[in-house]
C-alpha cells in the first residue's frame, strides 16, 4: 500500500504556545485513519495544517508525493467535511452541490453527472430541489458530505460531521460514511473525541494528547493492548478499571498486591520483564471481569453491588472491591440488588500493567 498522506516534523505554534511539536504521520492510499483525542489536543489543528486551513511553523505536508505545504486548498486535491454545515441557505441542494464546480469552470455535463453520482452514493436525490431549512439535521450533513464527494478528489478530511447530531442520527451516519469508505475507497481523515466513532469506523485510530500522538494503532490492538495509562483510561465504556499496587514474590511467583489483596498474574503476557518491589497499575476492563461464575483460575475476590445499571442487553454493576468502586459488564438478564455479596475472577490474559512512574504498559 502507498502512502497517500505525509506529514513529516510538522510543528504548529501560536506565539509562545506550541500546539504541535514535530509531529510525523503516515496514511497510506484508501486508509480510513481516525485522530482521536478530547478537547485541545490538537487533532483539529492538524486536520486543519493537512487541508491548507493553517499555516505550520515548520516541517511539511505531502498529498500523494507532492509537497503541498504552502499549497491552497483548492489546489491540494482535498475535499472537506466540517463540523456545521455550512450550506448556502438560498440555493437547493443541487446548486450546494454544484456550486464549487460551477465556479471552478467545470463543464455543465459533468457537473450533472458527478452530482447525479454523489445523490445516489448518500440517497439524496429526492432532495435536490429542496432548500437547507427544507431538510432535518442528518440530511444537512449528507448533503455537506455530497458537497465534497462531488470535487471526485483522493482524500477526504471530515472534522467531527456527526457532533451535532442527535444520538439515532449519528448511528445511522456513521454506517453510511463507513459504507460510502468501503465503496469509493478513497482515503478518509476523520476528527472525533467520540471513541465509538473512532472504533467502528478506523482501520487505525492516532490517540492524540498535547499534540503528540500516544498510539498509533488499529481499533482492537489499542482497544486491548493500549501503549499507555492515559490510552487505556480514554478507551473503553465505561473506563478500564485501575489498582494501584505493586509486584511482590509469593510462593515462588510473582503476583500484584493491592490494599494487602493478592491478585494471580496467571496469563498476564508482558511485554517487558515485571519485577518485584516495581509499583504498577493493574487495568482490566468491565467486561474481562467475571461475576459468580466458574473458573479455572480458581481464584476469586469478594465485593458488594453499590449500584445497577440495566442497559438492555447488558447489565452494567458497579462494585465495592478492596477500597474501589469497579464497573463490571455482565448479561442483560442476569440482575442483582444493591448490597449483594459477589465472587470476581479476573481475566488476567486480557488485563493491562502500567508502570507508575512511567506509566508505560509493561
Amino acid at each position: 500500500m502507498g502512502t497517500s498522506v505525509s506529514v513529516k516534523d510538522l510543528t504548529l505554534q501560536f506565539g509562545a504556545i506550541t500546539v504541535l511539536d514535530k509531529l510525523n504521520l503516515d496514511i497510506g492510499d484508501g486508509e480510513f485513519l481516525v485522530l482521536l483525542g478530547s478537547s485541545g489536543c490538537g487533532k483539529s489543528t492538524l486536520l486543519n495544517c493537512i487541508a491548507g486551513l493553517l499555516e505550520p511553523t515548520d516541517g511539511q505536508i505531502f498529498i500523494k508525493n507532492r509537497n503541498v505545504t504552502w499549497e491552497e486548498p483548492k489546489d491540494r486535491g482535498i475535499g472537506m467535511v466540517f463540523q456545521s454545515y455550512a450550506l448556502y441557505p438560498q440555493m437547493t441542494v443541487e446548486k450546494n452541490l454544484s456550486f464549487g464546480l460551477r465556479i471552478a469552470g467545470t463543464p455543465a455535463d459533468e457537473i450533472a453527472r458527478r452530482v447525479a453520482r454523489a445523490a445516489e452514493i448518500l440517497q439524496i436525490g429526492p432532495l435536490l430541489k429542496r432548500k437547507p431549512a427544507a431538510l432535518s439535521g442528518g440530511q444537512r450533513q449528507r448533503v455537506a458530505i455530497g458537497r465534497a464527494l462531488v470535487r471526485d478528489v483522493d482524500v477526504f478530511l471530515f472534522d467531527e460531521p456527526l457532533s451535532n447530531l442527535d444520538a439515532k442520527l449519528r448511528s445511522e451516519l456513521r454506517v453510511e460514511i463507513k459504507r460510502l469508505h468501503q465503496n469509493l475507497k478513497n482515503t478518509m481523515i476523520y476528527v472525533t473525541h467520540d471513541q465509538i466513532e473512532a472504533l467502528t469506523l478506523a482501520d487505525r485510530i492516532a490517540i492524540m494528547r498535547n499534540g503528540v500522538i500516544q498510539q498509533l494503532d488499529d481499533p482492537m490492538t489499542i482497544y486491548n493492548q493500549p501503549k499507555n495509562l492515559y490510552v487505556a483510561g480514554f478507551i473503553g465504556s465505561p473506563a478500564m478499571n485501575f489498582f494501584k499496587g505493586e509486584i511482590v514474590s509469593s510462593n515462588g511467583k510473582q503476583v500484584f498486591v493491592c490494599n494487602g489483596v493478592e491478585f494471580s498474574l496467571d496469563g498476564y503476557r508482558a511485554t517487558s520483564g515485571l519485577t518485584v518491589g516495581q509499583k504498577v497499575v493493574l487495568g482490566v476492563r468491565p467486561e474481562h471481569i467475571f461475576v459468580d461464575e466458574t473458573r479455572d483460575s480458581g481464584e476469586f475476590h469478594d465485593a458488594v453491588v453499590d449500584i445497577e445499571e440495566p442497559m438492555g442487553a447488558d447489565n452494567l454493576l458497579w462494585l465495592k472491591h478492596v477500597g474501589h468502586v469497579l464497573s463490571v459488564r455482565i448479561a442483560g438478564n442476569r440482575r442483582y440488588q444493591p448490597g449483594s455479596h459477589v465472587r470476581l475472577s479476573f481475566d488476567m490474559s486480557l488485563a493491562s500493567i502500567f508502570d507508575q512512574e512511567s506509566e508505560l504498559r509493561i
